[in-house]
């Protein structure tokens, strides 16, 4: 069993995206520890960048860290969640990380229809 734990990673969300909601259900319930601190960036809580830069990207700080976003910001998460964090430690590698980065570009370019789809279908 997973005890509890002070998150060591903050997490910025758009809750007005259903990909987004879904996704961030999904790291959830990876994350038995409670190692990650989830905010949705329409909560009105206090967040390091204003938020139309939050709603860009997917953003993430490490305890201690700066805040990155994107590529950086999965592999961030996912370093909090154990069995996620080969592939987060991974990406610390720059090749990697590059190669994430433009997946992740190429995904937001597709986010308008995706989410369309995913509302269209209920799936929300």
């Amino acid at each position: 069993m997973d005890l509890p734990m002070q998150p060591q990673v903050t997490v910025w969300f758009d809750s007005s995206c259903p990909l987004c909601v879904r996704e961030i259900r999904l790291f959830r319930r990876l994350d038995k520890r409670s190692a990650i601190d989830f905010v949705d960036v329409l909560s009105g809580q206090a967040c390091p960048l204003d938020e139309a830069t939050l709603m860009a990207r997917f953003h993430a700080q490490e305890v201690g860290g700066e805040v990155v976003s994107g590529a950086a910001a999965f592999a961030a998460m996912w370093r909090a969640i154990p069995m996620l964090r080969p592939i987060g430690l991974l990406m610390r590698y720059p090749i990697i990380l590059s190669i994430a980065e433009i997946a992740y570009i190429v995904f937001l370019r597709l986010r308008p229809s995706l989410q369309r789809l995913v509302r269209k279908m209920g799936l929300e």
